[in-house]
């Protein structure tokens, strides 16, 4: 078992303040997120080191255009999140406890290590929200930027900005899902857009970013929404990357119909408008 950071022990019920749903846990429960418990007034990063997904990825494949494009990247995932989106790529880990495999962080640096000669340049993680498991991430980067290579993110953005400062010196690269330009979608999402700017903000000073907006028919689809969107970027730095994705059918949302591509091409040309770089494409 390892102990987590950022929470504190008030009468027996654990203040987890990792990421702003800062939720109050009972003895024997878990947070929102699931990968969090309190044990006997400890907190626990129940799924440190439990790895549901793995596999060596093309870097663009996270997606990073603008960061080491055509190598490869040892990507990894564990379970759960602290989003609920109905419209979810991966639920079958990040809405549960998924099967799992153990691997220490020293294991996770050698394996990026040994692909080196295939091109890899480190670790991404990804597949679920990874920071939620934050002392995973945190001890694999460590190790990762002592061998000379990389670690990246692919993330929703949803962290306390204390935890998020302290991490970002050993994260070189970092794709955050923008899921959408408006406070009442990430309200049904379980989340907070100002949040997540300010995370874009942030990492924007230290290390690479690029953003991901996939595009849902009848949701986040609207010619203003993506203007606002882009024109609140290009405040940020023009030259972020902004990745407009396409929705194919998943999870709660199977029912609807794909998002037309000229949807995304319109979009696109606004976007446009604000940024140096938009690229369109499926998720």
């Amino acid at each position: 078992m390892k102990s987590a950071m950022y929470y504190e022990n008030i009468n027996g019920i654990i203040h987890c303040n990792l990421c702003p749903h800062n939720c109050r846990i009972p003895s024997g429960k878990h947070g929102f997120c699931i990968a969090r418990t309190n044990q006997n007034g400890v907190l626990i990063a129940e799924s440190f080191g439990r790895v549901t997904s793995i596999s060596l990825d093309p870097i663009e494949k996270k997606p990073f255009r603008h960061f080491h494009p055509g190598s490869t990247i040892l990507s990894l995932g564990s379970y759960g999140c602290n989003f609920r989106c109905s419209f979810c790529q991966n639920h079958e880990i990040s809405m549960q406890v998924a099967k799992w495999r153990s691997m220490k962080p020293e294991e996770v640096a050698a394996l990026s290590f040994q692909y080196a000669s295939q091109g890899n340049i480190g670790a991404a993680f990804t597949y679920n929200e990874p920071l939620i498991g934050y002392e995973f991430v945190r001890e694999c980067a460590s190790l990762i930027k002592g061998q000379g290579q990389h670690s990246v993110l692919v993330t929703n953005g949803f962290v306390n900005t204390g935890p998020l400062i302290a991490l970002l010196p050993l994260i070189s690269a970092v794709n955050i899902d923008l899921k959408a330009f408006s406070s009442q979608f990430y309200k049904n999402i379980m989340g907070k857009l100002e949040v997540v700017k300010a995370t874009i903000a942030i990492a924007a000073q230290t290390c690479h970013v690029e953003v991901t907006t996939l595009i849902i028919p009848g949701k986040n689809d609207s010619s203003e929404e993506m203007r606002s969107l882009a024109e609140w970027l290009s405040s940020v730095d023009a030259a972020i990357p902004l990745h407009i994705t396409r929705f194919l059918p998943r999870y709660k949302m199977s029912a609807l119909n794909p998002t037309p591509l000229s949807t995304l091409h319109s979009l696109s040309g606004i976007a446009g408008k604000y940024l140096q770089y938009v690229y369109t494409g499926n998720c």
